[in-house]
């Protein structure tokens, strides 16, 4: 009998060698590739130690390096079931051709065959145990797997076949251990020879063992490791900068970009003329990181300086021609943006506002002068209430979206309302009015800052709240991955500002002065009605619809706080009319939480909300001393009565721990009420008293935050 054999571990290898892989899908192809190649091994049940492995890949490669896989799979164990033993047997027990069928399909003589029993009786079945094969011959099944789920939605072909894939490919390396894997992809076959960096080293690089991999290349000038491939050019770009006098602006999207265009990233310091600098920054910055992948250099006060860096993909011998180049490449695009810059400032911010008249924000809410009207009132209407100058909040709405006719906006769309404060403030408006042209649009995307200045966040309010019921008044609410009109993140903008500004608002007024502002023609539903029937029916078309969108955007907020389910949805419950007491009651009710008798009240309000649901009389307002009969009611009674004396000038105030901790003090009476008297009494008059005073305890226990989503 011979041993069995012994699965060992050993380290796998995969490179896939293209042309120049697509900048911005290289790291995700990266992982797919990565977590297919892991996945299809676990698939066939080879294990997989990974330790701290992670997708490798440069514009040109993309590998997986694993440093232990079971050399073999273990031994595989299987099951097929075969004829019912009345099908199998017949009256004498001799084998029916059915059951001579299946033991020849199985390979064994039927008296090898063993039998199993389920819900229809007894059954013959065959299992069997087979060695494993060992992971080199599993492989090609594992390339093949791990190129078919990758996400190339559009596949390049190449050559006289079909084969398809990002782009081309050159060459594979596949090694197991130390041998060559006999592996085929896209009409390649495997080897161990890569690839070095196309201009600063020839010919193949031959691995010698996967451990060597990594080495190898960055002999060949080729940092596979997109950690250390980043970890350089952040070095290479801080020290140019300080070399010139700066520090650099190195933004997350733009170093991405330029980790995956470079396999050996070497800084160029590049100059512009100082006269650029007159343009606002901000069209430099987008020039020179959207359009150009350079990084800024910012003086100690964080101004934009004359000097930026580029990053080349080579250490050449000559670098001020690469400089030149770069300089060369990027003095139009300045030169563009300067002229846009005088000639808006030639017209005026306030003159571009005419143009915005015959502009369409959408057929059935008017013109984009006809939002910006609607948002000047809204402003203007809020602002009192929030502390706010409601003539400057008016002012910045009004000038708010001019910025859109302008030159530099139509080049550089992603500088509306920076480019707006620039001509407000060059034009002689009020700081505040052209710091908020710009906060305007904050915060613009997710984590981004709320507005800081008061006039800002009002501006930021009206606008989203106008957004928002223009869009459900017109029938844009978003459907699954379409919301053309943003009204999702115009919906958390909106509540965010609100909640972090600590503004109390009533928010279903404001949603329904929106609602009155929206032209009659997005409700056609309502046509026909008086002028004053239809303001009144706008304001509550859509009112409660939009306030559950808006909180229903919260429920991620929160959660991405920490707030548990349960919680938001225990004052959810209650809608209060402001998010920022939203804000307090969530607060509250994380603190309650956290006391002993949380969870046994939570229980008590559930119990005594399923008990008010069945009640079959009329419960009264208030319980009758005269008819609380028993001790425990009695003690419950002046309990909550107590309560309630504690609690109301709290409540009143908003201050909701407060509230709670004093209605926590409840559990003994609420504890000794439940285990001592009997809330459906046959007399109905007991009866009804009982509720009413259910009733009332609830109304106060429920009077922060629906408690009973606490109890599990």
């Amino acid at each position: 009998m011979s041993e069995p054999r012994v699965t060992g571990l050993a380290p796998l290898l995969i490179e896939l060698g293209t042309e120049e892989l697509p900048v911005k899908a290289l790291p995700g192809l990266a992982q797919a590739f990565f977590d297919g190649v892991v996945a299809a091994l676990g698939k066939r049940g080879v294990a997989v130690q990974a330790g701290d492995a992670k997708p490798l890949y440069s514009p040109r490669r993309l590998a997986v390096l694993l440093p232990g896989v079971a050399t073999e799979q273990p031994e595989q164990a299987s099951e097929v079931l075969g004829p019912y033993l009345n099908i199998a047997l017949d009256a004498e027990g001799r084998p029916t051709r059915a059951l001579e069928g299946f033991a020849a399909k199985a390979g064994v003589d039927w008296t090898a065959l063993q039998t199993t029993t389920d819900a229809k009786g007894a059954r013959f079945v065959h299992r069997a145990v087979t060695p494993g094969a060992r992971t080199a011959d599993l492989l090609q099944g594992v390339l093949d797997d791990a190129l078919a789920g990758m996400p190339i939605p559009k596949p390049m072909r190449w050559g006289a076949h079909a084969y398809g894939f990002a782009r081309p490919l050159h060459w594979l390396v596949a090694l197991f251990g130390d041998e060559v894997v006999a592996l085929e992809a896209l009409g390649i076959r495997a080897g161990r020879a890569s690839r070095g960096h196309r201009f600063l080293h020839g010919g193949d690089v031959p691995i010698a063992a996967p451990s060597a991999y990594v080495e190898a290349l960055r002999a060949a000038h080729v940092l596979v490791d997109p950690d250390e491939r980043r970890a350089r050019v952040i070095a290479e770009v801080e020290g140019a900068a300080r070399a010139a006098g700066g520090s650099a602006r190195i933004d997350e999207d733009n170093l991405q970009q330029v980790n995956c265009l470079n396999e050996w990233p070497v800084a160029v310091a590049c100059a512009f003329e100082r006269e650029f600098l007159a343009v606002p920054q901000e069209a430099l910055v987008a020039t020179m990181e959207t359009n150009q992948k350079f990084f800024p250099v910012l003086d100690a006060g964080g101004r934009l300086t004359e000097h930026f860096i580029g990053i080349a993909n080579i250490a050449s011998r000559d670098p001020s021609e690469i400089r030149k180049g770069y300089e060369r490449v990027i003095r139009p695009r300045f030169a563009d943006a300067k002229f846009f810059f005088d000639e808006d400032l030639k017209q005026g911010l306030a003159a571009m506002g005419d143009g915005l008249k015959t502009v369409t924000y959408q057929a059935r809410l008017g013109s984009v002068a006809d939002k910006v009207a609607r948002v000047a009132a809204l402003a203007e209407a809020i602002a009192p209430q929030v502390g706010v100058d409601a003539a400057l909040a008016r002012r910045a709405a009004m000038l708010a979206k001019n910025d859109l006719q302008s030159r530099m906006v139509n080049e550089f769309p992603e500088l509306q309302g920076i480019a707006g404060r620039h001509y407000a403030t060059h034009a002689g408006e009020p700081a505040e009015v052209a710091l908020a042209i710009d906060e305007a649009y904050q915060p613009r995307f997710a984590g981004d800052d709320i507005a800081l200045s008061g006039v800002g966040k009002v501006l930021a309010i009206a606008e989203r709240l106008d957004t928002l019921a223009g869009g459900f008044a017109a029938g844009l609410k978003p459907t699954g991955n379409k919301d053309p009109f943003a009204l999702r993140r115009n919906a958390l903008g909106l509540a965010r500002t609100i909640i972090e500004s600590g503004f109390e608002l009533n928010l279903s007024h404001t949603i329904g002065a929106a609602l009155e502002a929206i032209p009659d023609q997005a409700f056609p539903a309502l046509s026909g009605k008086s002028e004053d029937e239809m303001r009144i029916a706008k304001a509550y078309a859509h009112r409660e619809e939009i306030y559950d969108f808006i909180l229903d955007r919260l429920r991620g907020y929160y959660a991405d706080k920490g707030v548990p389910a349960a919680h938001f949805n225990a004052v959810a419950e209650r809608k209060p009319k402001s998010l920022y007491d939203f804000d307090r009651r969530i607060d509250a009710i994380g603190t309650f939480a956290q006391l002993p008798e949380a969870a046994a009240l939570a229980a008590a309000n559930k119990r005594i909300g399923n008990i008010l649901k069945k009640a079959d009389i009329a419960i009264p307002g208030m319980e009758d001393t005269r008819l609380l009969v028993e001790p425990a009611e009695r003690a419950l009674a002046e309990a909550v009565e107590a309560a309630y004396d504690d609690t109301g000038h709290a409540l009143s105030h908003g201050d909701y721990v407060d509230v709670l901790a004093h209605l926590a003090r409840l559990r003994p009476q609420v504890d000794a009420f439940f285990d001592a008297v009997m809330v459906n009494a046959e007399d109905p008059a007991l009866r009804a008293n009982r509720l009413a005073l259910l009733k009332r305890l609830a109304d106060r226990l429920g009077s922060v935050a629906a408690i009973e989503h606490l109890s599990t």
